[in-house]
């Protein structure tokens, strides 16, 4: 038990070593590298990501360095798409709603100080009825696992999509290149994303969920 247990506390020290090292590497990338990184992903995300009409995107807007979505909102407002920002749940305050994001919503800044659309059910979409989800992370590996912030959000707001083998939304994680790792360090509740989109690269690998 002592042998698993100190096993245990190394992964989550690794983990933990990986976040903050990722962190500082995209936190240097400087304005202008920013700006055309944010153009190229969304370049790519239009070569490679087939959206049927009118989708429902559900996006995140950028925060400690993370690839810049700006642009990409802008193309799917321009065709006519359906942008959802996560919202943190009023009541559990551990899971996320996807709020309708317009040019004239309503934001205000919640408890980390990330801009979010101010909370009005009738905008809210279910996950379920999401098309794309284009997720943030701090970093991945060659397998597609993904490494958060470590808040748990995404996690727990997508374990019944999980449980229940959802085939909507898409999972596509968003990173800079500089966020690939050779191997990330798993916990029993992680699981795989089926595509990470970068500003050069698209990976897929094969579904995480049953057909």
């Amino acid at each position: 038990m002592k042998k698993n247990s100190c096993y245990k506390s190394n992964k989550a020290h690794i983990r933990k070593e990986i976040r903050v090292e990722v962190r500082k590497l995209r936190n240097r990338l400087d304005e202008k590298f920013q700006t055309q990184a944010e153009s190229d992903l969304s370049m790519n995300f239009t070569q490679h990501v087939k959206l049927p009409k009118n989708a429902a995107v559900g996006v995140y807007l950028p925060n400690d360095g993370e690839v810049r979505t700006n642009l990409l909102i802008q193309q799917l407002w321009k065709e006519n798409h359906l942008v959802y920002l996560p919202v943190i749940h009023p009541f559990s305050g551990t899971h996320l709603l996807f709020q309708k994001y317009e040019k004239n919503s309503t934001m205000k800044e919640n408890r980390y100080a990330i801009l979010e659309p101010k909370l009005n059910c009738s905008e809210i979409c279910p996950i379920s009825q999401l098309d794309i989800l284009l997720m943030p992370l701090v970093a991945f590996d060659d397998s597609g696992n993904r490494l958060g912030m470590g808040g748990g959000y995404y996690d727990r707001t997508l374990a019944t999509y999980y449980e229940k083998s959802w085939s909507t939304p898409k999972l596509i994680g968003l990173a800079h290149d500089c966020q690939k790792v050779g191997e990330l360090p798993i916990e029993a509740w992680d699981v795989p994303l089926p595509a990470i989109l970068t500003p050069t690269k698209f990976y897929q690998w094969p579904s995480t969920h049953k057909d």
